[in-house]
């Protein structure tokens, strides 16, 4: 079964700055200079909520990036296995019942600022904290105007849209 009964998708556990880097890296690189097309969430129709245990999904048109925290430390970064567009909403595994799960772009009006952006850099974001944070790894997006970054919080995804804090060092893969 897919993570999520999200058809497709199956992440692939990571931990710590190295690790990640050379495993993607060269790809998220390669994001630098292609405009953002739109940040799909999971919204959990019955609670009129965003389910952040879901993947985020980053669509800059040729390349999709899903991101998910998972655990203290735990990310998966996998590309092109979501399709937000062709299945909008999913049932679990029971067709029978109504839908709870539905993607949508239009959560938090900070995304939808980024849309149409070129991406400038994409940070990965090493936590450096004297707690069970410690070695996480956050992936930040900058735009010409604003950011986002995708952070484990706690078992979760986080967004932020603010600069990273003290605790993180920053990892520009702009070059």
């Amino acid at each position: 079964m897919a993570f999520f009964d999200i058809e497709g998708y199956e992440p692939v556990w990571l931990s710590g700055l190295e690790t990640i880097r050379r495993a993607h890296g060269n790809r998220l690189r390669a994001l630098i200079g292609k405009r953002l097309r739109h940040v799909h969430l999971t919204w959990f129709v019955e609670y009129d909520e965003w389910l952040p245990d879901a993947p985020v999904v980053a669509d800059f048109g040729d390349e999709r990036l899903e991101i998910t925290h998972w655990k203290f430390d735990e990310l998966s970064l996998t590309w092109n296995t979501i399709d937000p567009y062709g299945k909008s909403s999913w049932d679990w595994g029971d067709p029978a019942e109504p839908s709870p799960l539905r993607w949508r772009r239009d959560v938090f009006p900070e995304l939808s600022a980024l849309e149409g952006q070129v991406l400038r850099d994409v940070e990965l974001l090493d936590c450096a904290t004297r707690d069970m944070a410690n070695g996480m790894v956050a992936v930040g997006f900058v735009f010409p105007r604003g950011r986002f970054t995708v952070f484990n919080a706690l078992d979760e995804n986080g967004i932020e849209f603010t600069e990273p804090d003290s605790s993180y060092r920053r990892h520009s893969l702009a070059g």
